[in-house]
This record gives structure tokens, sequence and C-alpha cells, in this order.
């Protein structure tokens, strides 16, 4: 198994989230992007509480690739400060986690 992450990035609108999504795919930084319509997000900023309708992108990849997916995200993103948050896969299923570090190798072939 390999040492997997799951990423949470807000964005302000489906067409970013889905030119984030594509760009971490396509660059193998991960091997799956879910985009989740509908999420409101309540949060201070600048001394305000604001509002938000967002999209949440949930990416898989592995902890090897963070330095380049934290930066990959932050010059793709639109928002001043992105959300760019990873969280351990502490258990999964073999097979999906294996084929997790598969497709974000830097050796990988393309599919």
């Amino acid at each position: 198994m390999t040492n997997s992450i799951v990423l949470l990035c807000s964005c302000p609108n489906e067409a970013d989230a889905r030119r984030i999504a594509e760009a971490l795919v396509e660059s193998r930084l991960a091997a799956c992007v879910n985009m989740i319509r509908g999420v409101e997000s309540i949060y201070r900023w600048e001394g305000e509480i604001e509002t938000a309708k967002e999209v949440l992108l949930l990416i898989k990849s592995t902890a090897e690739r963070w330095d380049e997916l934290r930066a990959r995200i932050t010059e793709l993103h639109t928002y001043d400060t992105p959300e760019i948050i990873a969280l351990p896969i502490s258990a999964g299923s073999e097979k999906y986690l294996n084929w997790i570090g598969r497709e974000t190798s830097t050796g990988a072939p393309e599919s």
C-alpha cells in the first residue's frame, strides 16, 4: 500500500473546480478528483463573517506528491488563500490504495 492522502480544496465555481481537477489528474498529481457541488461555506475573512456557494474537491493522491500538489493548486486557484488541506488515509481497500499509488507515480505509463 502507498502513503495515500485525501486533499480538500474549495473552489468558487464549477468551471474553476473542473479546471483544477483536470490539471491535477492529467499531470498525475492526483489519481481521482471528486467534485461536490452545492457546498455552502460560512467563514470569517478580514474581520467579517462571509458566506459563499462553492464546489468542494476531494483529491486522492499520495503524501509523496504533497509539495507538488500544494504548489500546483496554489498556482491554478483564483483565491488568494485557497483551502488546501491534506488528510491521511489510515485504512482502505488495498486495491484502491495501490491504484492511487500507480496513477500518481512519476514513472507511470500513460493510460
